[in-house]
């Protein structure tokens, strides 16, 4: 059993020195565990958002107990200062801005400068940083023979995630990221795009795109995929607001699944590219950056399906069918995601401008509507997130499918950065090593191949 503990002054006092600095968490108090004839004091912090949690990286030293988190809902893997979410009342807020004001009012650029570097940009920092971009917006000509290597079908993921590791054997005086960390920084977040936009064109059997000095970041990346020998393509600006609108909401998540995969890899030590690399791979499945390629997937069936929605919304609440209503919920957000809500609209804008109908958007506001008035979905709390509504945008903008994960890998690409580095910086550092509850066979006789018996 546990519970709550005073401690005198002088003691939290010494304590709390263990607990502030650069995160700006503070000490406040103690609980009591109690087992068997066993009683310890574990230490109670507290964040800046008065987010609290338990310090129980003594417990197993002071008990030989460990702690079962399945899926570690209830774990906190790190203390972070970069973004801040309220999944109770849909809060996302990146270094203290509400994504709101980030999403209506900055480029992915600016948002990106903020990520990485903790403020928003002067005129001046944003220009230094744009040149940057522009830079070492080329890849190394050696590369361009990987993508000739590759299958022609094979998936853009896979190119990236292998080519994004592959930045450090061109690159290897930039192995040390912290002493050159704008460069490199630069250097990844510029060529990211030109990869993902190489990897499309070899998926097409088309000659690459170079990307231009004259363009912005998403001007250019729109450009490098859809432009050709063959056709002039000129990105409107609509588009170009809207690219940068969904990276913007995509930049960073706090601790989901890749972004822990990058903190994890990098927590060894390893270089910049490869703890990337890996948090791409981590960020290819279903559940995570794949859902908005599933929820189209999924409308695509309900179309096909006369758009029938509604047989659909009662198998999504039948218990005993395996059908999965996709991006409806969330693992954090207990309320309407914030940018779902915000995509929303952006979605609409860019529709009506391309004067086009997708009767896939219309089946989702169906759902939507219908799901957000549902008894089992009210009380399940089970609202639309930002899944639904991006794979419905990167269609209007002429994304294909396969793409549409990548799109997300790009976009997350500073948020990973920025969470690489402060692992890195971080003065208690340790390497990853999560513990586990054996469950498998005890002490076994070993025999001999004569006496084993079939």
């Amino acid at each position: 059993m546990a519970k709550e503990d005073n401690v005198s002054q002088s003691s939290s006092q010494q304590e709390n020195t263990n607990y502030q600095g650069i995160h700006g968490t503070k000490l406040l108090g103690k609980v009591k565990l109690i087992f068997e004839d066993t009683e310890i004091e574990l230490p109670v912090f507290e964040g800046t958002e008065s987010d609290k949690a338990i310090d129980i990286s003594q417990l197993r030293a002071m008990t030989g107990l460990i702690t079962f988190d399945n899926g570690f809902g209830n774990t906190g893997s790190c203390i972070s200062a970069i973004t801040y979410i309220d999944g109770e009342q849909g809060i996302l807020r990146y270094r203290g801005y509400d994504i709101d004001a980030l999403a209506r009012n900055c480029t992915f650029i600016e948002v990106a400068y903020l990520l990485l570097e903790g403020k928003l940009p002067t005129q001046k920092e944003l220009g230094e940083f744009s040149s940057y971009l522009n830079e070492h917006s080329l890849l190394h000509e050696d590369m361009t023979h990987f993508f000739t290597g590759f299958p022609r079908k094979a998936h853009p993921m896979a190119i990236l995630s292998a080519t994004i590791g592959s930045l450090s054997t061109f690159y290897p005086e930039l192995d040390d990221a912290h002493e050159n960390f704008k460069i490199t920084t630069a250097r990844l977040l510029s060529k990211v795009r030109t990869i993902a936009a190489f990897s499309y064109k070899k998926s097409q059997g088309e000659p690459f795109v170079y990307p231009r000095h004259d363009l912005s970041y998403c001007a250019n990346f729109l450009n490098m995929m859809f432009a050709s020998s063959i056709r002039n393509y000129e990105p409107t600006p609509l588009l170009v607001k809207a690219l940068n609108l969904v990276m913007v909401l995509h930049a960073d998540h706090e601790q989901n699944c890749s972004t822990s995969t990058v903190r994890m890899v990098g927590s060894g030590r390893v270089n910049l590219y490869a703890a990337i690399s890996s948090g791409i791979s981590a960020l290819w499945g279903p559940l995570h950056g794949g859902a908005s390629q599933h929820v189209l997937e999924m409308l695509e069936r309900i179309r096909n399906d006369d758009c029938n929605y509604k047989k659909y919304l009662e198998m999504a609440k039948d218990k005993d069918d395996p059908f999965r209503l996709m991006g409806f919920g969330h693992r954090i957000y207990k309320n309407y995601d914030p940018r779902a809500r915000i995509l929303k609209e952006t979605c609409d804008a860019v529709l009506n401008e391309l004067k086009h109908t997708d009767p896939l958007v219309d089946i989702a506001k169906h759902l939507e509507q219908t799901a957000l008035q549902d008894d089992y979905f009210i009380e399940k709390r089970l609202y639309p997130n930002i899944d639904f509504y991006s794979g419905l945008l990167y269609r209007a903008m002429g994304i294909p499918l396969n793409m549409m994960v990548v799109m997300f890998a790009i976009a997350r690409m500073p948020g990973q950065i920025a969470q690489w580095r402060e692992e890195a910086l971080d003065p208690n550092w340790k390497i990853w090593r999560p513990r586990q509850i054996y469950s498998g066979e005890t002490r076994r006789e070993f025999l001999p191949m004569e006496k084993r018996k079939e």
